[in-house]
Order: C-alpha cells, then sequence, then structure tokens
C-alpha cells in the first residue's frame, strides 16, 4: 500500500514536469516564432542610436504651379561623444573650422550624451565647411542633411507666406497656418552601439524621410510681382506711413494678390523686428475707410429704393448742419443741382448724409452688417483684424451720418474688398481664401481642393447692375478719372479718409485709398489700394492712389487676357487729357486716300505700292491726337 502511494505520487509529479516542459517548449516556439520580430526590435532599440535626416517642407506654390516657398539642402553637424576618442583635438579641429572658441566647442564634445546636435553653430552648414570637416575623418562626427527653406522672391508676399524657424518648424503667416500639412516625416540613420556609445559592428539602417504635402494658392504670381512693383514704387515717391494694396476674384473670393509696405525677407527673418513680422496689413489694419464706403451707402439705398441714382436730385450748398454739426462737402461752395449719380461720382458729403437720412440708421447699420463689416471674414490667414462698427443704441444723427459717408467706424481692407465684391458680382457674398488645393509632394496631383464658399446674398442683381454702371461712371466723370483706361471698362472710387488719435483728426495725415473693378460690366478683378500719409503730394486720391492703381489695372488686363468691351461711358475729358480720335477704316483704300482720312494722325509706311493692305491700330480703335498709325503699302 505504501508502494502504491508512493508510485502514485512520482506519476503525478512527471506529469506535472511534463506539462511545465511542454508549456517551456511553447513559449519558446512562441517566441522564437511569433514574437521574434518583436523583441529583435525592442534589442535594437537597445543599441540603436538615430541621426535625425530631416525631412523637406512641401513647397508653396502660385496658382499657376511658380514655386512661393521652395527647400535647400544643406548639412548639420552632429557628435556621439563617446565614440569620439581624441577629444581634444577634434574640439581644437572644429572650433577653427566653425570659427567659434575651443571652450564653447568643448561643451559639445565632451557631453555626456549618446548623441549632441551641434547647435547653432553646426546647424545648416555651408557646402565648403562641411567639406573641411568631413575631410578630418574623425570617428563619432556625422554630417547629416537638413532642409532649410527658401524663398525664391524674396519679399513678395512675405507677410501671407510668414516664415520658419531653425528647426524649419511655421512661425507666422501660411507656414504657421498650414504647418501640419507642410511638414513632413523626419527619416533617420541609425547605427548600433552598446550601453557606452561604443559602435557596434552591425550594418547602419537608412530610414528615408517623408517629404510634406504642398499647398497651392490662389495667387497669380505675376499679379502679385505688379502690386510689389507698384508698393515699391509708393514708398519711393511718398515716404508713407504704411501702403498696402489686394486684389480678389469677385466671384469666387479667391485673393489673387496682396502685399504691404512696411514687408520683409522671409529668408533673413530674423533681421526684422516682430511687429513687421506678424501684421498682415491687408487682414489686419483696421482705419477708417472713407469715400469708398459710400459705395456701400449707395448700394443700400438702391436696394432699398429710397432714390433713383439718375433721376433724383440733391442740391449741395457745400455743408449741411446735422444737430449742431456742420459736416462738409470737400468742394467749397458745394456741387450745386446734382442727381444722386452725381453724388457718387463727385463723391459729395452732404449728398451722402442726406442718403443716410433717407435709410435711417436701423436700414443702413442692417445692410453694413450684412455686407460683413464688424466681424471677421474668416479668411484662411493668421491674424486678421474685425474693426469697430457703432453698435445701434450709439447711433445718433450725428453718427448716421458720418456713417453714411465713412467716417467714424474702422473697417479693414479684406472686408472692403469682400463687401464690394459682392457689390458688383450680383449680390453674393463669398468668403474669401487663399490656400486653393493640397497636393501630393512627387506629383504635384491635387488630393484636397477648396471651392468658394457662399455666406449669404447681400443686394438683388439689378441693384448689382446699377452698381456697376455707377462705378463705371465714377472713373468715366467722376473723381476716378486717372484710373479710365481706353477701351476697357473699369469702375472705381477714391477714398480720403482723415486719421484719427486720441479722439481727435490729424491735420494733414489722410489714409488715400481707390478700389477699382475690372472690367465694370462683367467684373474678373477688384482692386484696393492705400496709402497712409504719403508726403510730398496734393492730399487728393485722383492724384496717388488712382494712377498707381491704373498700371496695376494694365497688368491684370494682359495677365487675365481681359478683352476690350464695347458700350463702355466716354471719359470726360480734363485739360491735362489729350484729344482721342477712333482709326477709320482704310485698308484697300489708295495711298492718298488714305492719307486725307488720317489728318488727325502720323503715319508711318513700310512695303511697297500705291494701295493699303494692313493698317495698325485696326479700324474703331482709338488713338490720341497725333498718335502714330502704321501702314503697309502693297498692290490690288
Amino acid at each position: 500500500m505504501f508502494f502504491k502511494s508512493i508510485d502514485k505520487r512520482i506519476k503525478i509529479v512527471l506529469i506535472i514536469i511534463l506539462i511545465l516542459f511542454i508549456m517551456i517548449v511553447l513559449r519558446v516556439f512562441k517566441i522564437q516564432v511569433f514574437d521574434y520580430n518583436k523583441l529583435k526590435d525592442l534589442a535594437n532599440d537597445l543599441w540603436s542610436r538615430d541621426l535625425e535626416v530631416a525631412a523637406d517642407r512641401g513647397k508653396i506654390l502660385d496658382r499657376n504651379g511658380e514655386v512661393l516657398a521652395d527647400n535647400v539642402t544643406t548639412t548639420s553637424l552632429v557628435l556621439v561623444p563617446n565614440q569620439i576618442k581624441n577629444k581634444k583635438e577634434v574640439s581644437k579641429e572644429l572650433s577653427k573650422i566653425l570659427n567659434v572658441t575651443e571652450k564653447e566647442m568643448d561643451k559639445h564634445v565632451y557631453k555626456k550624451t549618446s548623441i549632441e546636435r551641434v547647435h547653432p553653430e553646426g546647424r545648416r552648414l555651408s557646402y565648403e565647411i562641411a567639406d573641411k570637416i568631413n575631410s578630418l575623418g574623425f570617428k563619432g562626427v556625422y554630417l547629416v542633411k537638413e532642409s532649410k527653406r527658401y524663398y525664391p522672391n524674396g519679399n513678395l508676399l512675405a507677410n501671407s507666406l510668414g516664415y520658419v524657424g531653425i528647426d524649419n518648424q511655421g512661425l507666422s503667416g501660411l507656414e504657421l497656418q498650414y504647418d501640419d500639412i507642410l511638414s513632413g516625416t523626419s527619416g533617420a540613420i541609425k547605427y548600433f552601439s552598446d550601453a557606452k556609445g561604443n559602435q557596434l559592428n552591425l550594418s547602419d539602417v537608412y530610414v528615408e524621410p517623408v517629404s510634406g504635402m504642398n499647398i497651392q494658392l490662389t495667387i497669380d504670381l505675376n499679379i502679385q510681382k505688379s502690386v510689389e512693383r507698384e508698393l515699391d514704387n509708393i514708398v519711393d515717391m511718398f515716404s508713407p506711413d504704411m501702403a498696402l494694396a489686394l486684389v480678389m476674384n469677385p466671384k469666387t473670393g479667391e485673393v489673387l494678390a496682396m502685399g504691404s509696405r512696411p514687408s520683409y525677407d522671409p529668408n533673413n527673418y530674423k533681421d526684422y523686428s516682430l511687429e513687421s513680422l506678424s501684421q498682415n496689413l491687408p487682414i489686419f489694419a483696421s482705419y477708417e475707410p472713407g469715400s469708398t464706403f459710400k459705395i456701400m451707402t449707395t448700394a443700400t439705398a438702391v436696394e432699398e429704393k429710397v432714390v433713383d441714382l439718375e433721376k433724383d436730385h440733391f442740391h449741395d450748398s457745400g455743408s449741411v448742419n446735422v444737430d449742431g454739426s456742420i459736416l462738409k462737402c470737400w468742394k467749397a461752395g458745394g456741387h450745386g443741382d446734382q442727381t444722386f449719380l452725381q453724388v457718387l461720382q463727385n463723391s459729395c458729403n452732404p449728398g451722402f448724409v442726406k442718403l443716410g437720412q433717407l435709410l435711417g440708421k436701423e436700414k443702413l447699420f442692417s445692410y453694413i452688417d450684412k455686407f460683413g463689416f464688424g466681424e471677421k471674414t474668416k479668411i484662411d490667414l493668421t491674424g486678421e483684424g474685425k474693426g469697430i462698427i457703432f453698435d445701434l443704441n450709439q447711433v445718433g444723427n450725428v453718427e448716421l451720418a458720418t456713417t453714411a459717408f465713412g467716417q467714424g467706424v474702422s473697417v479693414t481692407p479684406i472686408q472692403q474688398v469682400t463687401a464690394i465684391s459682392s457689390i458688383v458680382n450680383g449680390g453674393y457674398l463669398y468668403r474669401p481664401y487663399i490656400l486653393k488645393s493640397i497636393n501630393d509632394a512627387v506629383t504635384n496631383n491635387v488630393i484636397e481642393e477648396k471651392y468658394k464658399h457662399l455666406v449669404r446674398r447681400t443686394i438683388s442683381k439689378e441693384t448689382s447692375a446699377t452698381m456697376r454702371m455707377g462705378l463705371e461712371s465714377v472713373v468715366a466723370k467722376g473723381g476716378g478719372k486717372a484710373a479710365y483706361i481706353e477701351g476697357y471698362r473699369i469702375g472705381g472710387k477714391t477714398g480720403t479718409a482723415q486719421k484719427a488719435k486720441d479722439g481727435k483728426y490729424l491735420v494733414n495725415n489722410y489714409i488715400m485709398s481707390f478700389v477699382a473693378v475690372v472690367p465694370a460690366n462683367d467684373p474678373e478683378a477688384v482692386l484696393y489700394l492705400a496709402i497712409d500719409n504719403p508726403k510730398n503730394t496734393a492730399l487728393l486720391s485722383s492724384y496717388t492712389t488712382t494712377p498707381i492703381a491704373r498700371r496695376i489695372l494694365l497688368d491684370i488686363i494682359d495677365i487675365l487676357k481681359i478683352k476690350k468691351q464695347s458700350g463702355g461711358m466716354e471719359k470726360d475729358l480734363e485739360w491735362t487729357d489729350k484729344i482721342m480720335y477712333e482709326v477709320p477704316n482704310v485698308v484697300g483704300m489708295k495711298r492718298d486716300d488714305a492719307k486725307k482720312l488720317l489728318v488727325n494722325f502720323n503715319i508711318e509706311y513700310s512695303g511697297v505700292g500705291d494701295y493699303i493692305v494692313s493698317q495698325s491700330p485696326k479700324a474703331k480703335e482709338k488713338l490720341e491726337d497725333q498718335g502714330t498709325i502704321r501702314l503697309m503699302l502693297g498692290n490690288k
């Protein structure tokens, strides 16, 4: 009985041993087969060290694929201190090449760390310096690829593009706004070392970096260059406190160009003040709009049918008394009897006071809200302002009167362009935007595209058509004549706003502005230009902003391939204007007969023959008095 009991216990022990053995075998099998890769990776992580290889940021492109922000490849110095045997010699040689003291270099060479990135003196090295370091052949001294942001056009669009820091992170503008899209995923060179940092005899592993995605903007580089050129001209001519320009497609809300002065070069952003780097004036600056705001008042009055621009009249005596406040017209003695269309052309303040009174504060301010003033447009850029509009309960008769002609309220340029775009495009208020699409970094194929966003309707199509006619009349017959372009229908409105400080208006200190629409009958672009406190010039927008705007408009016409339009208004000639004549058709005529018809022009002949076979300019085009017509001679 005793031996049977022992035998039974032995069997139980053997069974337990057998079970444990099977469990161990299964565990080893699992480790060897199923967990091998995981454990190998864990072991490698204990031994491996990463030398980071920076990824390229995605490019920023204009609407036509032109590069606005690119990358250049540089190298940076990285040390593995435990692999450096001759530390004193390494520190001495590197300090010579990098032009720093040995003491400064010792801080890196002798540092108790597995990997030491030499910062900042070892960052973004030139090829010449990198070659010198590489030629030393020191163990533990590595040169790794680093990507540096490069802006090929210098300060062009700088305040919108923004800039990146030394670690390639977006710090402002679009670089910050879309940093998560533009930033890629860094790669690495993995090498293996023991706990003391000594390199193991294992092959290095290269993990390739992944570039960030490209972003394509609504900006047209050629229009942007025109804007930047004229902003530079403004600085040279007028030495203003600031200047800005903004161009938008009124049918979509796409920003085609925007710029300002002062500006900066994002390639060298450290050379500029934080204020210069942070303010994007076309969306940030807030000031009294002056007479450009009269466009909104006029549109409201037409929409609400309180006046007929061409039939209803107003008598301007030169000033108007509103609750004891004398509000003057810019023209001493006033404009006398005029239609409300002429009130718009002449930018007559008393006439707009009358419009404000006819509308009443509830109506006028409801449309000011509808046009988007007093709130951000939500353009996809950082740092947008929202301006200041009176609370309705604070609006008395004087505030109503001054608001009607653009004084006492504060608005941003982007708000004005967005609102005016809705007034000329048929009554559709679109949210402005600058990002057109997100594109693949390699193929540049579109991954995600952005489309126009309708915020709300503002006015009817009929009112919009009336306003386009009214703005065209301002350029043909009113204060915007300096923007008139023969053969093209240009609409526009000047603005001269007196600046205020500490509750008082400054003397001879104005913001001069001009808004233009091209072409007026079917707008493809709205241009806004403003100059703050221009020096050494007549303080009238018609002498400052308007001629400059005309030069940008000519470029826009060329770049957007806008064709000449018929049915436009004839310009009322001023004493400085040259007389224009329509060119007759002389093709097919004899030379002498053609000469009799072309008495108002100079003639240049080419070819041989008695008949005119071609002419330039063509028939029905207009040419200034004594302008040159080129005739090609031939025989029938």
